[in-house]
């Protein structure tokens, strides 16, 4: 059934994405191009099918899930930190979703931060973007093993909130927007607290934008002003990627966390991680870069899960990955494998994470490390780079 809903989608936005580049606006009066401060409010529709891996919950879960959201957006202007990237907007969001029975997962709603990189030309009226949300959930309906057996996907009240859209907005008037994507949802606390399958989601979004000037009662404050300042910023192509003077670096990341088994699960059992990283860094420019590594892990758990492993609780592993650098953030995406016995881990993880550079020596970070594609634990620490030529 989610097949016959993306088709449309992806047909749709191939078709719109080369309808001729009008302009986008028009003027009444001789206002200064780009004057005023850009502000979007945008509502969201959301309905998808799971993509689930556990046992218990495939029959609650067969009917899909169905959200809505709000997002209000600033626009982004200057030209040395965010044109390179297209002068991308950001902002806050607030979602409510309906994932199935309620006595089973709750209702779930979420807060969060989102981006929206464009991605196509200045000019074209049906504009193409990647927006990633990260977030909080909350009021969902835990596992307990006499009120909520059944809920092997989540095992605490509260979970993360990530989201990905694939999406495009059409111009509708010169003040409002159709906006449409492919999305990806997914709930989890990172093994924080167990069962912890997670929710993942995939589906399509429907909504509407309207684009406003923050500083249009400023000129004319009139329901018909005579002198009106425009709705949308005029972005321009992007500014060219530089080279980094310092374009290597040592970097040493430590991390601590906590984990639940299985069994454990509805306790207050938990057990402490540890992560001890060492990479090379290398930045192509002062957007992207890749790096590769040495990592040293701790797992107090797996004294409990991996009787075989005599009382080991401690794992090596090789990595490598992409970063992508955006103003003082990060992300990383990197993958690796163990070089010494796993302990009955899957043999691949893979560390998606958030870096905030401090200073050009020292940085925070939060991700997740994770068994195979599921959840091992969330990471929190710290990094500094040591070596930088």
């Amino acid at each position: 059934m989610l097949k016959r809903f993306l088709l449309p989608v992806f047909t749709l936005g191939l078709l719109t994405s080369v309808i001729g580049q009008a302009p986008l606006y028009t003027k009444t009066g001789e206002p200064t191009e780009n004057q005023g401060r850009y502000r979007t409010l945008e509502i969201r529709g959301h309905t998808g099918g799971h993509m689930y891996g556990g046992e218990t919950l495939t029959s609650k879960l067969e009917n899909g899930y169905g959200g809505l959201e709000v997002r209000y957006a600033w626009q982004s202007r200057d030209d040395e930190i965010w044109g390179r990237y297209g002068y991308p907007s950001y902002g806050v969001g607030l979602y409510s979703g309906f994932l199935g029975d309620p006595e089973i997962f709750g209702n779930p709603n979420a807060v969060y931060g989102f981006i929206n990189f464009p991605v196509s030309n200045p000019g074209r009226r049906n504009q193409f973007a990647i927006e990633p949300a990260l977030g909080l959930t909350y009021n969902l309906e835990p596992f307990d093993p006499e009120n909520n057996p059944l809920n092997d996907a989540i095992g605490a009240r509260m979970a993360v909130y990530f989201n990905l859209n694939f999406g495009w907005a059409y111009r509708w008037t010169p003040e409002m927007d159709i906006t449409y994507g492919i999305d990806f949802s997914h709930f989890s606390n990172g093994r924080s607290f167990t069962p912890n399958w997670g929710l993942n989601m995939l589906g399509i979004n429907v909504g509407f934008r309207y684009h406003y000037n923050a500083d249009q009662h400023r000129v004319d404050n009139e329901a018909y002003p005579d002198q009106k300042l425009q709705n949308r910023y005029l972005r321009s192509r992007k500014v060219p990627n530089i080279e980094v003077a310092e374009n290597q670096s040592i970097n040493v990341y430590g991390a601590l966390g906590t984990v639940q088994t299985e069994e454990g699960a509805g306790t207050d059992t938990r057990y402490g991680t540890f992560s001890l990283v060492l990479d090379y860094q290398h930045k192509f420019n002062n957007m992207h870069s890749v790096s590769v590594g040495l990592d040293y892990f701790v797992d107090n758990s797996v004294k409990e899960t991996y009787p075989e492993g005599d009382g080991k609780n401690s794992l090596i592993g090789i990595h490598a990955g992409y970063d992508f650098m955006f103003w003082r953030f990060t992300t990383l995406l990197h993958g690796g494998t163990y070089i010494t016995d796993k302990l009955g881990k899957e043999a691949l993880f893979l560390r998606p994470a958030i870096r905030y550079n401090l200073n050009k020596w020292v940085y925070a970070q939060v991700g997740l490390k994770t068994l195979g594609f599921a959840a091992d634990w969330v990471e929190f620490g710290f990094g500094f780079r040591p070596f930088r030529w």
